[in-house]
């Protein structure tokens, strides 16, 4: 009685896993901290898959961001999650900040989601008019495991920033923004979709200033590193922002575990570009959703079932 109790156990975690398998499967997607643009997305999109699709029940789950999200699913904690492109390719190939680890596989690409922009926020009354005024002052650089923290200490490394002459906290988004509110800190980063909403609400409550990235800079960051590209920040995305802010970008790329099946990742990537209309009316993010390039930047394999899409749609992937 004991092995059948284990064994039925087994049997149940199996179909957790390979979850919307049937009635009682679930998808857990994991979506980083709460006020980010991945999180939005992923109760969005997560809403939209349940309505479209008969047999799935998807889990928003909250974690500390991209790192944490390809340990998680290369585990088999979650089956569906968001991570920048460039934190998958070390993750994937242990190569990077992954260098001394193990290589985290077990899951592919699905697609290109949006681009998300390396954003420096301090308040309008602040003296820091660029990076290297960052010197000797308090700046959250996100969580632990976040992509952010890795644009923080790379984009800091451009300027000579080292750790030693920057007091790092590591703060979730709503953390971070309450203590630039009330100058517990001088400045935050976030990486995310611009518009991104905890920024936003901090702009409607206290005055704040972007801090734009120079030439030198970006010029330096995009040929250190493959997954930057030069972005901008429009004008008025926020409240008070009455100029466009220049830094770099990294693409965000939804990823799903190899133990789904190809017909449900199939589904999933059509509901995806499908709704991609309702996804972008949903959020208050530039997502600017586009299967013809969808593919374009990712270096890991393709799901299978992602992978049936592009060809159904003609539509070329890497070919790793």
């Amino acid at each position: 009685m004991h092995m059948k109790k284990k064994l039925l156990a087994f049997g149940m975690a199996v179909l957790m896993l390979t979850g919307c398998g049937s009635s009682s499967g679930t998808i857990r997607f994991g979506a980083a901290g709460l006020g980010g643009t991945y999180h939005m997305f992923s109760d969005a999109f997560a809403e939209i898959i349940e309505s479209e699709s008969a047999d799935c029940s998807i889990e928003v789950k909250t974690t500390a961001g991209s790192a944490a999200n390809v340990r998680l699913l290369s585990d088999g904690y979650v089956q569906m999650a968001i991570a920048q492109a460039d934190i998958i390719n070390d993750a994937y190939y242990g190569v990077g900040m992954f260098e001394n680890d193990k290589k985290y596989q077990g899951y592919s690409a699905v697609g290109g989601l949006y681009t998300e922009a390396c954003q420096i926020v301090v308040r309008a009354d602040s003296d820091i008019r660029s990076v290297e005024d960052l010197q000797g002052k308090t700046v959250s650089v996100g969580e632990e495991e976040s992509g952010t923290e890795k644009n923080a200490e790379q984009i800091l490394a451009a300027y000579g920033l080292s750790e030693r002459l920057v007091t790092e906290v590591n703060l979730d988004y709503t953390d971070a923004v309450e203590q630039l509110k009330k100058k517990e800190i001088d400045a935050m980063f976030c990486t995310a979709g611009a518009y991104t909403t905890v920024i936003g609400e901090l702009a409607k409550q206290c005055e704040i200033r972007f801090i734009d990235l120079d030439e030198k800079g970006i010029d330096k960051l995009m040929k250190s590193y493959d997954f930057y590209t030069e972005c901008e920040i429009p004008e008025n995305t926020y409240v008070g922002q009455t100029e466009a802010v220049r830094t770099v970008g990294v693409k965000a790329v939804l990823l799903a575990s190899d133990k789904l099946s190809e017909k449900k990742v199939k589904e999933i990537t059509e509901i995806l570009f499908e709704n991609k209309a309702e996804l972008q009316y949903i959020l208050p993010t530039d997502i600017s959703l586009d299967e013809s390039q969808a593919t374009e930047g990712i270096t890991i394999p393709f799901h299978d079932g992602a992978a049936v899409y592009y060809e159904e749609h003609g539509i070329s992937m890497n070919e790793e």
